[in-house]
């Protein structure tokens, strides 16, 4: 056998490590999991979702696969959609996440051609038949938070449309797309006749 005097060394080493496994465990799931216990499943896969998707983030700058300016920027973006993810489930008491998008103003152009001013934008304002504005959260930087329409808001959107009069605004010619929203006329210009 050993020698008996290494035992207690052995056994301390050992919780050291345990003890330090647990701490490490504690403070992932810490606040996380906690705030998840008090929803509901839907919710429970989003935020696991979001907690997997920081470690694979955690991972590839371990390995230095990343620069640390978008390390940084996408562990905004997941804050940013955590914070609203949490907002609307406890504002409307339904497990229900929709399909979130968070950009910052530099990436508008990846959701929409052309991008909205940031300026522009209004919380609850439908941009492109396709999203709904919801927020602009800071986290790291000014993150700018969509939901998704899904296909039943915008074919109900497309109807509610059709039976509204369109009008063209003064700056925008016809049939123009303006900050995102696509304008045109029901009518032709009337020409001017000389008298």
């Amino acid at each position: 056998m050993g020698n008996p005097s290494c035992l207690p060394r052995v056994l301390i080493s050992l919780s050291i490590v345990l003890l330090m496994s647990g701490v490490a465990t504690a403070q992932r799931s810490g606040p996380a999991s906690s705030a998840s216990s008090d929803f509901g499943p839907v919710m429970r896969a989003y935020l696991g979702y979001l907690n997997n998707e920081e470690e694979v983030v955690d991972d590839r700058a371990s390995r230095h696969e990343i620069t640390p300016a978008y390390y940084r920027r996408n562990l905004g973006r997941i804050r940013a959609l955590r914070q609203m993810a949490i907002r609307l489930v406890r504002q409307s008491g339904n497990d229900y996440v929709p399909e979130l998008e968070a950009v910052t103003g530099d990436e508008l152009g990846m959701l929409f051609d052309p991008p909205p001013k940031p300026t522009t934008l209004r919380a609850d304002e439908t941009v492109a038949n396709k999203f709904r504005f919801l927020a602009a959260v800071h986290s790291g930087e000014v993150f700018y938070l969509f939901a998704r329409l899904d296909p039943y808001e915008q074919a109900e959107l497309l109807q509610q449309q059709k039976k509204a009069p369109v009008t063209v605004s003064p700056s925008s010619g016809p049939g123009v797309e303006n900050s995102g929203r696509v304008t045109r006329t029901t009518t032709r210009p009337r020409r001017a006749v000389p008298h």
